[in-house]
């Protein structure tokens, strides 16, 4: 990622993890500067929540890895006074009351503000004594991000946050922690399988295939190095020599073409050019023919 602003807060240099017969990370290097909104994007058993585990020393890697100064494998209970760490949203249990769960939060994080929590809660339905299984979906999310908002981490994890929410649910998530909960002083790392809805929050992007870093960018770098075409039907060929790295047929006889680093006035001449989506990009990059 191509940030002067800020040392970074995470530098990892050739990671490797190998289970039996699986390389869940394979030489992967990155450097996340502090005040970022990074997505780390992959499909299935890519390794994305290895790098995760790496970045909360919850598992050994070989290679080098640096998270706020500090290597997580030794110093992991150091760490996690400025790290908070967020799976599904919706997954809480049943039984558990409102005040149960800030007590519990309030008991293992050290940088927990009580009081901050509950005037965030103040202007929400919720009340200390409900239990999860009376609350909405909706509500269930106001209780995360109470929690969430309440810590004053360095460093925010999410790991497929909103992956039982509906749809409204989950863009309120996002757009809450971005306007009540983001400052330059904190660095937010997710993961998610749903990138069209975090594409607008993000400053950075990385795609992660087969244990691999096959992109690593900050959003208006990608921005300007992709262009996606849609090819007039007698520019094909003239297109193709400019070595799209994916193609695509549309209905009607259209064709799209994805192309990196080639200028867009040159492109210009041989259809509409516009900027790719994250989601179109991604699928580019991991069929495995690019990168």
């Amino acid at each position: 990622m191509n940030s002067t602003a800020s040392e970074p807060v995470i530098t990892a240099r050739g990671l490797r993890k190998a289970y039996k017969t699986t390389v869940a990370l394979d030489n992967a290097s990155f450097s996340i500067p502090s005040g970022r909104i990074v997505g780390l994007i992959g499909p299935n058993g890519a390794g994305k929540t290895t790098a995760l585990k790496a970045i909360l020393g919850l598992t050994s890697v070989e290679g080098e890895l640096s998270v706020l100064g500090r290597d997580p494998r030794l110093h992991r209970d150091e760490l996690m006074n400025d790290i908070c760490f967020i799976a599904d949203v919706a997954v809480l249990p049943r039984w558990l009351k409102v005040r149960e769960a800030i007590d519990f939060v309030a008991g293992v994080h050290p940088r927990f503000d009580r009081a901050r929590c509950e005037r965030f809660l103040a202007n929400t339905k919720l009340q200390p004594k409900q239990r999860v299984r009376e609350l909405s979906k909706g509500m269930i999310v106001q209780l995360h991000l109470a929690l969430v908002m309440a810590i004053d981490a360095r460093i925010l994890v999410l790991d497929e946050p909103t992956l039982g929410l509906d749809i409204l649910y989950r863009k309120e998530f996002y757009q809450r922690l971005l306007e009540d909960y983001f400052d330059e002083q904190k660095t937010i790392i997710v993961t998610t399988h749903q990138v069209e809805e975090i594409e607008h929050i993000l400053s950075d992007v990385m795609f992660i295939r087969d244990g691999r870093i096959v992109l690593d960018a900050d959003m208006d770098d990608v921005g300007q190095r992709y262009t996606e075409l849609l090819v007039n039907a007698d520019q094909l060929e003239t297109a193709r020599a400019l070595k799209p790295i994916d193609e695509r047929s549309l209905t009607f006889g259209k064709t799209v073409m994805l192309f990196d680093g080639v200028p867009r006035t040159q492109l210009s001449t041989l259809g509409e050019t516009r900027s790719p989506g994250l989601a179109d990009l991604f699928v580019a990059i991991m069929k495995g023919t690019y990168a």
